[in-house]
This record gives C-alpha cells, structure tokens and sequence, in this order.
C-alpha cells in the first residue's frame, strides 16, 4: 500500500502538477501541443524553450510558432519561432544538438563533434543554419512587405552543446545558445530602440497568424519539398574513414533499412535514426 501511494504521489509531482502548469501558459494556448510532445519531441521542446526562457523580456511582444510562409514558386518555407517586439521582428532558428559546433558565417556546412568513448570522436556536418535563416527572413520580409532592417536572425543551439568556434563577421546574426537567449534579445532591444508599436505588432500577427493554422496535408507537402531538395546533395560525414550519411533535416545518423511490407517491400532505403521524430527518408540507387 506504501509502494502505491508513493508512486502516485510522485506521478502527481512530476506528472500531473507540471502538466496542469503547462496547459496554463500562452504556449499551450496559441500551439495546442500537449505535455506529452514538449517533454519528448525535440524540435518541440526547443520551441517551447525558447518562448519559456522569453517571458520575462520586457515591452510589448506576441510570439508566433510553426509558421509556414508562402514562396514565389508555390512552395512554402517554415520558421520554428517568430518574436514580434516593440525593438523589432525576431527570427529564431531552434538547434538541439549536441557535441562541439564549429562553423564561419559563409560557410555552407558546418560540423558538430561528438565523443564516441575512449579519447576519440566522430565528425558530421550540418547546414549552415545562418544561411538557412536567411531564406527565412528574405520571405518573410516579402510577405510583410517590411524591410530587413527591422529583422534580427538568432540561431538557438541547445544547452547540451558547446559552440567552440563560431566565427561571425558581418555583426547581423547572432549564433548563442538558449541560457544566454533572454540577455542576447534583451542587449539588442536597448541597441535597437522601439521600431514597432503595439498596433502594428498587432497588426503584423493578424498577418501571419494563419499561416501557423496548415493541416497536415500541407506540412506534409512541405516535408517532401524539404527531402527532395535535401536528396539531391546527399551529406556525408567529414571523416572519410566513418563514411556515414547525414540526415539534412536533423543531424542524425541515416541507417540502412529495409522496407517490411507495402509496395516497397523488401527494398532498401537510408531512414534517419531518429525516427519517429524524423522520418526523413531517402531512397537508395538501384
């Protein structure tokens, strides 16, 4: 009887308190996604992360999630967070890696280290996310017809990771990780000024506030435009000798599968292995 109480009092502590804490927020609210997916999903979590280590950041703001902006070739391009502020407009790019990253403002790829045991460590390399935020903000500056100067591009890598040698050299994106999210934005908000004021943000979020609404028809068109433009440049590990494929959309390791049923049974495809929360796929070259 003990045995029981004390683990439902432990789920109550660790489950249900910080559940019905959650649901509370403005994160909830706007998202609807449930307790379950921000302690889990990664991309999720870091979402979450984001808008929890801004809340106490002073002024005038909403926030925007998952927000799939329209390109001229009628594909759509999707931005993980989105800061409307009396300073400006707020692009954030989520990263939950881990490991070592290095990389250059120009650079097309940049690596993550990871340590494998025994004093050695493995090399993988990644999309350059300065530039893959840089799409991000061409649209959505067409889309809301403002000019670029009242965008800032942060690039959010998790804590579990070091940026041990990020060179940037223009001064117009900012590469930090979460911890330091809160005083990075706040640093900038007093450089740059009020930009915006309370209507206009609001009228800005009237804007763009559907475009986070798609079904999953439309993200899922979106994921297939992603890994068909993603499989035409295949990205290998740096270290020859590993010889492993990258996954372009998260970082992960592709592993040989072979498919166990449907039309495609008994074929072989490269899956990530992070699945199920990628399932990007590529097919391998008969």
């Amino acid at each position: 009887m003990d045995t029981v109480l004390l683990v439902l009092t432990l789920i109550v502590i660790f489950y249900w308190i910080p559940k019905k804490r959650y649901e509370k927020t403005d994160y909830y609210k706007q998202t609807n996604n449930n307790f379950f997916k921000i302690s889990f999903d990664l991309g999720t979590k870091g979402e979450y992360l984001t808008w929890k280590y801004l809340k106490k950041l002073e002024g005038y703001k909403k926030y925007l999630f998952n927000c799939y902006l329209p390109k001229d070739n009628g594909e759509t391009t999707e931005i993980d967070v989105i800061l409307l502020h009396e300073s400006g407009i707020y692009v954030f790019e989520s990263k939950n890696f881990s490991g070592w990253i290095f990389g250059t403002e120009t650079q097309q790829y940049w690596t993550q280290t990871l340590p494998i045991g025994r004093g050695r460590s493995q090399k993988e390399r990644f999309f350059n996310p300065i530039i893959q935020n840089k799409v991000h903000l061409k649209w959505l500056g067409k889309y809301l017809e403002k000019d670029l100067n009242q965008f800032y591009s942060y690039i959010v890598f998790s804590d579990r990771c070091t940026l041990k040698d990020i060179t940037l050299t223009s001064g117009r994106y900012h590469v930090i990780n979460r911890y330091e999210i809160l005083s990075a934005v706040n640093d900038n908000a007093r450089s740059a000024g009020n930009k915006l004021t309370a209507d206009e943000i609001d009228s800005l979020y009237t804007k763009l506030q559907p475009l986070t609404q798609v079904d999953e028809a439309q993200k899922l068109a979106h994921i297939e435009e992603v890994q068909k433009k993603k499989e035409s440049f295949g990205v290998t590990n740096e270290n020859p000798q590993n010889n492993q494929m990258i996954c372009p959309r998260c970082g992960g390791k592709l592993v040989l599968r072979t498919a166990g049923k449907g039309i495609n049974a008994g074929k072989k495809f490269w899956g990530c292995s992070n699945y199920p929360k990628c399932r990007y796929i590529k097919n391998v070259e008969q």
